[in-house]
């Protein structure tokens, strides 16, 4: 059985628990172990135990100028796991908050410039995407949900882009062989995601007097290759 590891760093215990069985699903398998950064510091150790790592989203934004103490541990510890990644140590697909804690990290520039609201969104892979061995075959395009507020200003130096849009050029990239970037979040279907909307209705990611509009439109969305990203990622790294 393929050994696969959810990081979880949503305070909101009933997104986190739903988004756990969201990646559970678009994995495709039984049982993906969860770590919660909010609940219990990173042990290091553990990661070597699995053979894919995914990162779910959280409403905290690297640009936030006040950050609690739980917060600047969250990326405190995620960007030790990046470095792993990078260093080929552990195969690593961030999502969401955490494309900006990679991103600082690696000496970038977080924007709140591109943001994009609770939707259904096409993205284009690029030539590296389209020969990627997780994005490839979801070329020359595909159906994402994003729901962010800040992204990545431009690709960070040592990155490859991996898919890209007018709104948000920067949706995906890869560095070196082990780290995934995603400013989306390929796990949920589309009731996941109009489930999910119920815990952050008035935080920003969309009109709260538009809520059954905005829901309507993501329950009569069509997007399956999320899902198919995070499951090819498990099959690449299934023997590392």
């Amino acid at each position: 059985m393929v050994s696969l590891l959810y990081v979880c760093v949503r305070p909101e215990l009933g997104a986190a628990d739903a988004e756990h069985a969201s990646f559970r699903r678009a994995l495709g398998v039984d049982v993906v172990d969860r770590l919660d950064l909010l609940a219990e510091p990173l042990d290091a150790a553990r990661l070597a135990r699995y053979s894919g790592v995914v990162v779910g989203g959280s409403p905290f934004n690297v640009s936030d100028v006040e950050k609690s103490a739980a917060q600047l541990r969250v990326e405190s510890d995620l960007e030790h796991i990046a470095r792993l990644a990078i260093e080929g140590r552990i195969a690593v697909f961030f999502t969401c908050f955490s494309i900006g804690v990679v991103t600082r990290m690696l000496g970038g520039e977080v924007t709140t410039d591109t943001p994009e609201a609770a939707s259904a969104t096409v993205i284009e892979t690029t030539e590296a995407g389209a020969a990627d061995p997780v994005f490839g075959p979801s070329s020359p395009a595909l159906t994402v949900f994003t729901a962010h507020k800040e992204s990545a200003a431009a690709l960070p130096q040592g990155a490859v882009l991996l898919a890209t849009n007018d709104t948000c050029p920067v949706q995906a990239y890869r560095v070196g062989t082990h780290l995934y970037t995603a400013q989306f979040h390929p796990e949920p279907t589309p009731r996941d995601f109009a489930d999910r909307m119920t815990f952050y209705r008035t935080t920003g990611y969309f009109d709260p007097d538009e809520f059954d509009e905005v829901q309507g439109q993501v329950l009569a969305a069509s997007v399956t290759e999320g899902a198919a990203l995070l499951r090819r990622f498990a099959q690449t790294f299934a023997a590392a």
